[in-house]
């Protein structure tokens, strides 16, 4: 019995509850879910904002809370798919919340159905929550509130539009957000050092390509693309002066070299391993050199002075930026493709990357505990952490993240510094910025009708018992007015045909949003809340690349648009 191998365990039943999202973002990104806590601030119809939770509940997120003081009407029944009959004169924040919890008994669920106003006035009722989503209409005061705090405590915070046809979304993340994790795309992983090989890659090279031309035509045709490469390389650089092929002209040449190479008298009809080969030149004969956006994370202030409280990334970051300094490049990740070679060529190949890359690892590892000592950080930063940094060192992304372009409650709104990026894209064929200056002057509307304290929810544009055609003159003046703020502080201008075309866009989609008044559509709300979700998604996990910042969605030409305000 004691020789009997080990019984095989079979995955537990978390791990086949959510296999597909642990294939998405791993374990660590699971992890991160369960232990985040969202406060959905909920307003209006409130469709968009129970939509986005429901697409957290399923993956399993650790908690949520809904604020939400309204109750149940029959207009709610006709729009919010977790609401009966029988929820009629209920809060709707208590029943949301409890037929959410039965998506997955694994995630617990609050409800907090006092107004939204006395509820802020307590001290600290925010600090229990990683992140804050709050659903339009609200008071302009209330979330410069919860926009201040978010600002104070380093959180995430997203405020969504749903309005008829019409969707928005901004995302508010902290200063410096960096992401290592960005899941690039397979195609841009992969990184051969093929013009900055190290001497164990020559040797081994050098061991499977001896007496190339006299091999087998078995052995010749599992010979891996790599060592093909760099075999070829050698012969190039010793008739170019040691120069590797350096345009296209040079590398088209190289690459006609490698496919004459190929022996067409073998039993098989030809060598995958050449053509793997030839495929590699254009792509892989380029200098391993980092993107701009990685170097300026090299030279962001975070990372070029260390201190004891200074989040582990920008410790990790001037380490590999040292690494970078003294060799000109980043630290090998490792990985080798698939190709056409025995087992044992393959394995050896890999055991060289390996290799190398562990190395790599262990110098930039030393680094960072040399700036832990020297910062005089309490605890060492797991060395997990600096392997995935090694291996992602290429393709690292750091958001700057900014406070949301708010309708101030006095006062114009500034667009500051945001102006002439936004301004350059105003009269594009097609461009939805329009639409997005029609909600900042739908909420301009909210914030101008805001003066009744006694009422539980801003008054919105063409809502009942309202007059439509004056809400909509009101709304269409508004945003032009802001249209005009912009083009004024980005210091250009419209020619006539450009100011005629914005002007009846502004119009169009003013007109639209008042129409709708302040109503969701389901199936608009289902798509915002989905892409919501997923923005949110990315943001816990810290794992592929958030929207930066601004997303707007037209439901009536199914189009989005995603612009940095």
């Amino acid at each position: 019995m004691a020789d009997l191998p080990p019984p095989v365990q079979g995955p537990t039943a978390k791990e086949r509850k959510y296999d597909r999202q642990l294939r998405l973002w791993g374990a660590n990104g699971q992890i991160a879910l369960e232990n985040s806590h969202i406060l959905l601030v909920n307003s209006g119809p409130g469709v968009v904002g129970v939509e986005t939770l429901k697409n957290l509940v399923l993956p399993g997120i650790g908690n949520f809370t809904i604020q939400d003081s309204a109750v149940v009407s029959e207009a709610d029944l006709g729009v919010n798919f977790f609401l009966e009959e029988e929820h009629l004169g209920g809060y709707r924040a208590e029943h949301t919340c409890n037929l959410l919890k039965e998506l997955n008994p694994d995630v617990n669920g609050n409800f907090i159905t006092e107004p939204i106003d006395t509820w802020l006035s307590n001290p600290d009722v925010l600090s229990p929550y990683t992140l804050i989503l709050v659903i339009a209409p609200i008071k302009p005061e209330l979330l410069a509130k919860i926009s201040t705090h978010a600002n104070t405590a380093l959180i995430p915070f997203f405020y969504v539009h749903s309005v008829g046809f019409y969707s928005h979304f901004s995302v508010h993340l902290p200063p410096a957000f960096p992401i290592v994790d960005t899941h690039p795309s397979p195609e841009t992983t992969t990184d051969l050092r093929l013009l900055k090989p190290w001497p164990e890659l020559l040797e081994y090279v050098a061991l499977k390509t001896r007496d190339l031309e006299s091999m087998s035509a078995d052995d010749h045709g599992h010979v891996p693309f790599v060592a093909l490469l760099l075999h070829y390389l050698e012969e190039w650089k010793k008739e170019h002066n040691g120069e590797v092929p350096q345009n296209y002209k040079e590398k088209t040449a190289f690459r006609d070299i490698v496919s004459k190479a190929a022996r067409t008298n073998n039993a098989e009809g030809g060598e995958e391993n050449f053509d793997e080969a030839v495929a590699a030149v254009l792509k892989s004969l380029n200098p391993p050199e980092p993107s701009s956006t990685v170097k300026d994370i090299f030279k962001a202030p975070e990372s070029l002075l260390i201190r004891q409280n200074s989040p582990s990334f920008w410790v990790i970051a001037n380490a590999i930026g040292l690494f970078y300094t003294k060799y000109g490049v980043l630290p090998v990740p490792g990985a080798v493709p698939d190709m056409k070679a025995r087992s044992a060529d393959y394995i050896e190949l890999q055991n060289v990357y390996k290799s190398k890359a562990r190395k790599d690892l262990a110098e930039v590892l030393d680094s960072v505990r040399f700036l832990e000592r020297n910062a005089g950080r309490s605890e060492p930063i797991e060395e997990k952490d600096v392997e995935a940094f090694c291996k992602n060192a290429a393709h690292i992304k750091l958001v700057r993240g900014r406070p949301l372009l708010t309708i101030p409650a006095e006062g114009e709104l500034k667009w500051g510094d945001r102006a002439k990026a936004i301004a350059q894209t105003l009269t594009f064929p097609d461009s939805l910025v329009p639409l997005y200056i029609a909600f900042l002057a739908w909420d301009k509307f909210v914030t101008t009708h805001d003066k009744d304290a006694s009422l539980v929810a801003p008054k919105v544009p063409g809502e009942a018992d309202s007059d439509v055609e004056a809400d909509t003159e009101k709304v269409t003046g508004m945003a032009v007015h802001i249209a005009n703020q912009l083009v004024k502080e980005a210091n250009t201008s419209l020619d006539e045909d450009d100011l005629s075309t914005l002007n009846k866009q502004l119009s169009d989609f003013s007109h639209e949003l008042v129409r709708a008044g302040g109503a969701e559509l389901h199936n608009i709300s289902a798509v915002t809340g989905g892409t919501v979700s997923q923005e949110i998604i990315k943001v816990i996990t810290e794992q592929y690349v958030p929207v930066d910042n601004t997303c707007i969605f037209d439901g009536v030409k199914s189009k989005t648009a995603v612009f940095r305000v």
